[in-house]
């Protein structure tokens, strides 16, 4: 590619017609004089007027020497015109010359002799301002320099975008050397890159002259194609002094460490995010399978394409895990699957709630039996058959295009719960270390979580096991009374165990209604309110009054574990139409009668059981055919969010309609004042009077 083919074809022409100045050679102010063989002038050019101070009126025709040579130089002068005239040498040098003002001037002068067609000499003097010519030379070779030595990538194009000159510094950014630029156009040259976006704004530069500054390019190189390069590039318009295009600079400056530093920094910021995430929104109940669904929903998009939560079931039916044979298969139970969109490998992993044993050889058994997390950066076919459930599996899994796998096991207080699969389809980033230590993290958080549900599980089955146990005789219907009850459980497992309710018959037709809540939960709750259940139904059969019986419960209650209870004691007698009730810190019953709206009865308040020396009051309530008593625990009322009394006006107001149908009207309670997540438990006896026939 010649010189001229960095500019417009046609330019040269076109200067020359429109008489439009060069460039350089204007800059130079380069003049010509010819000299005949006598040393007079001949021809006299406008810059030599412009450089000596002579017009060629007043130049033609004199001699050269005595014009432009001072006396003292006038000697050298004619010697060296002699050696060009007579040798055919030319010569350069620096000579001062004489202007018309009467100043000297140093001038670079190149003479040459000519000959013409009759074979006459004469002598060509090309001159030009020895100051213009240093400062030209200088700023010349300063460009030459800074261009070679530059760190920054530099190259011209021309208005075709082909190269017509690249520095060092971007033959090694574009791993290309100059001969792959040059004469080539962006296209060509820059495969490897994104062409179409570079070329549109290298064009919209040469339309517009606006600069385009930075801009930002990703690529990869033909040297390491696995990983992204950086460069921010800028583009210039290059014009002569009328405005001419003549083409484009632009300059490369490799980023490639910043765009790494700033994408690790991105990638750091969005871990902690994921963390901060997880830590809000994974354990949220004291649900396994809600958590395990917790965490594989975290995990997607942002770590994985697909995530899969696997427990042993060990674990799940309430045996802590102690080890695991090397060698042997793992049995495990799927708790949750999450995509980040709809894809084929969803299918591979187990339908949530399957139980699946597994290989020594599988990936996830590997994981929970070496306690440690297995990373497959490459998936390669071999490693399907490892990865999938079963052959078709492996085959969705390849047809999905996964390409990287990882599975980190569920530990929690050093012990093995089950695995945390994660598999990348669409993130074309394999799996790291880095992405490793992340799920490592948020494993160990869920598995943390999972631990404290599965524990929780079992201790409400305990609890409730228990608690039934102890509550094996379920109130039968009195003879002068209708009952019905209701109990349930607290949601929570620690919450179980602590309240009660009976209704017992007494000696004379009369019954005992019992309603307790021992404070505290769990086991211990459920087990001191067994013994204080067992002891009031046999203090029941020795017909004392009310007050009696809380009495000797308060001695009972002060040698247990917790000590301290709530009851209602209440024994109804039908021949006398009577109620008689002690309270040792318990809620106060309602009664409802027949056309009149309910009550809350007003009844001395007592300490609890457990206490110890304090009195017990006993209060006579009169009963008539269809009163009802109604008694519950806290349970019912209680909340976290509205006071007690707000609460008792609502219970008020839903006995406020009439409802005789016993069965219906619990559950009618039930619903409209408990809530499924509710922290106590709840125990419900309605007693309405029948009758007395005898």
């Amino acid at each position: 590619m010649g010189a001229t083919d960095a500019f417009p074809e046609g330019a040269a022409r076109v200067g020359a017609a429109t008489g439009q100045p060069g460039g350089l050679l204007d800059v130079l102010g380069v003049a010509a004089v010819m000299l005949d063989a006598d040393g007079r002038i001949t021809l006299w050019s406008p810059q030599a007027e412009a450089l000596f101070g002579w017009s060629a009126q007043e130049a033609l025709g004199r001699s050269a020497a005595q014009l432009l040579v001072g006396p003292e130089h006038f000697d050298l002068v004619l010697n060296l015109f002699t050696e060009v005239m007579s040798g055919g040498e030319s010569w350069a040098g620096v000579f001062p010359v004489q202007l018309k003002d009467g100043s000297t001037r140093l001038v670079e002068f190149r003479n040459m002799r000519l000959l013409d067609e009759r074979g006459e000499s004469y002598a060509l003097g090309i001159a030009t301002d020895q100051a213009v010519l240093r400062r030209v030379e200088r700023d010349l070779a300063l460009s030459v320099r800074l261009v070679a030595q530059s760190p920054i990538g530099l190259a011209v194009l021309d208005t075709s975008l082909r190269f017509v000159m690249v520095n060092p510094a971007l033959e090694r950014i574009n791993e290309l050397p100059a001969d792959r630029h040059i004469g080539h156009e962006v296209r060509e040259a820059l495969s490897f890159l994104d062409t179409d976006t570079i070329v549109a704004s290298m064009r919209e530069v040469l339309d517009t002259g606006t600069p385009v500054l930075d801009q930002f390019t990703l690529g990869r190189t033909a040297s390491d194609p696995h990983a992204d390069k950086a460069w921010s590039v800028s583009y210039y318009r290059l014009e002569d002094a009328h405005g001419r295009v003549l083409g484009l600079a632009t300059s490369v400056v490799d980023v490639t460490e910043q765009h790494r530093a700033a994408t690790e920094a991105a990638r750091a910021r969005r871990r902690l995010a994921v963390i901060a995430d997880a830590s809000a929104t994974v354990g949220t109940t004291l649900d396994v399978d809600q958590t395990a669904h917790e965490l594989a929903d975290v995990i997607v998009p942002e770590l994985a394409d697909l995530a899969a939560v696997d427990v042993l079931d060990a674990v799940l039916d309430g045996r802590r895990p102690t080890s695991l044979a090397r060698g042997g298969p793992a049995r495990f139970r799927a708790l949750a699957v999450s995509t980040a969109y709809s894809t084929e490998a969803a299918r591979a992993a187990d339908p949530t709630g399957q139980i699946a044993s597994y290989e020594a050889d599988r990936l996830i058994t590997r994981c929970v039996t070496e306690a440690r997390p297995v990373l497959v950066s490459q998936v390669d076919e071999e490693d399907l058959p490892h990865i999938a459930a079963d052959p078709q599996g492996a085959a969705l899994l390849k047809k999905a295009g996964l390409h990287s796998y990882l599975a980190v096991p569920l530990i929690a207080r050093g012990e093995v719960l089950g695995a945390l699969s994660l598999y990348r389809v669409r993130n074309p980033e394999p799996f790291d270390e880095d992405d490793a230590v992340l799920a490592v993290e948020l494993a160990a958080r869920a598995a943390v979580c999972i631990d404290n549900a599965r524990s929780y599980q079992s201790e409400r089955r305990t609890a409730l096991t228990l608690q039934r146990h102890l509550m094996n005789h379920w109130p039968t219907q009195p003879t002068a009374m209708q009952i019905a009850y209701r109990y349930q459980p607290a949601q929570a497992a620690s919450e179980v165990g602590g309240d009660w309710f009976d209704a017992i018959p007494v000696a004379g037709d009369k019954t005992a209604l019992v309603v307790g809540d021992v404070m505290g939960s769990g086991i211990n709750a459920a087990a001191t309110m067994g013994q204080l259940r067992t002891t009031a139904r046999a203090l029941a059969d020795l017909d004392l009054d009310p007050d009696e019986v809380l009495r000797h419960l308060d001695h009972i209650a002060g040698g247990l574990d917790p000590a301290f209870a709530t009851c209602l004691y209440a024994v109804y007698d039908p021949h006398r139409a009577e109620c008689r009730v002690s309270v040792a810190g318990h809620l106060p019953p309602i009664l409802l009668r027949p056309d009149r709206p309910p009550e809350l009865l007003d009844l001395p308040t007592g300490a609890p059981l457990g206490v110890g020396g304090v009195p017990f009051e006993r209060t006579t309530v009169p009963l008539r055919d269809g009163d009802q008593l109604v008694l519950y625990t806290d349970g019912l009322i209680e909340t976290r969010d509205q006071p007690i009394d707000a609460r008792l006006d609502t219970l008020l107001e839903l006995l406020a309609e009439p409802e005789q149908d016993l069965e219906v009207l619990c559950d009618r309670l039930l619903a409209a004042l408990r809530d499924e997540h509710d922290h106590d438990d709840v125990a419900l006896l309605i007693a309405r009077v029948h009758p007395h026939k005898g």
